[in-house]
Order: C-alpha cells, then structure tokens, then sequence
C-alpha cells in the first residue's frame, strides 16, 4: 500500500493489540522472559513490547466487557522447531508439538499454540520453502 492511498484513510497496518492480563507483572516476564520480546516501557499497570513493529499493550481490564481472553495472535518465526524448543526450555507449554497445517504452493504452514501466563492462546508459525 502506498502512503498516498493511506492518507486517504485506509488502514495502513497494525499499530497496537491488546492483550488482557490479570497479572502485569507476571504477563511481563512471560513477554519478556519467555517469548523474548522487547520492553519498550511500563506504566500505571500497563506495559508494552515491540513485536516486530508492532505494539502490544499488556493490561487490566478496563471494564467488564474487556475481561475475556484475546484473540490468537500469530508470531511469525524463521525455525519453528528452534522457537518452540527456546520457548520450552523458557517454561512455555504447548499443547502439541509444531505440526504442518497446509500445504501451499509455494511452501508449507508449519503451527505450534501455547498459551502465555494469563490464559490467552498463542501461535509461532513458520512459512517453510
């Protein structure tokens, strides 16, 4: 997309997701320690972290309706089988090793979910060649 067509009030990508923690400051060390993602700054139970570019925002709930889990988010990786035997070795538990969702024309889907310290499902996959 171009920046013109952006400025005519396209969505131009993703700039933040929240995602709902009961625990910030355990939700951090899972972020941090286990995934490995950047701390960019934390403030006034909230905190946020660079996922390649883009930001995510752990914190309470505001309100009632925004207590439920988030939706999955998808982390993109190079080597499936290395990300998921760090994350393991962090203390992050998989449901089911990475196993092979589709195959493409031009490569395989390759999944593996866990779920973070505050019961949200996550994803690594891998577009294998």
């Amino acid at each position: 997309m171009t920046a013109e067509r952006a400025d005519r009030g396209t969505i131009a990508g993703i700039g933040q997701i929240a995602i709902t923690a009961h625990d910030v400051p355990r939700a951090v060390r899972f972020y941090r320690d286990v995934l490995g993602l950047a701390l960019l700054f934390e403030m006034s139970k909230m905190a946020f972290f660079d996922a390649g570019g883009v930001r995510l925002m752990l914190s309470l709930p505001e309100e009632a309706r925004f207590d439920h889990p988030a939706s999955i988010i998808y982390y993109r990786v190079n080597d499936l089988d290395a990300a998921h035997a760090r994350l393991i070795a962090a203390g992050a538990s998989f449901e089911r090793s990475p196993h092979l969702v589709a195959k493409m024309p031009d490569h395989e889907l390759w999944m593996a979910f866990c779920e973070d310290s505050e019961g949200n499902t996550l994803a690594l996959m891998e577009e294998r060649r």
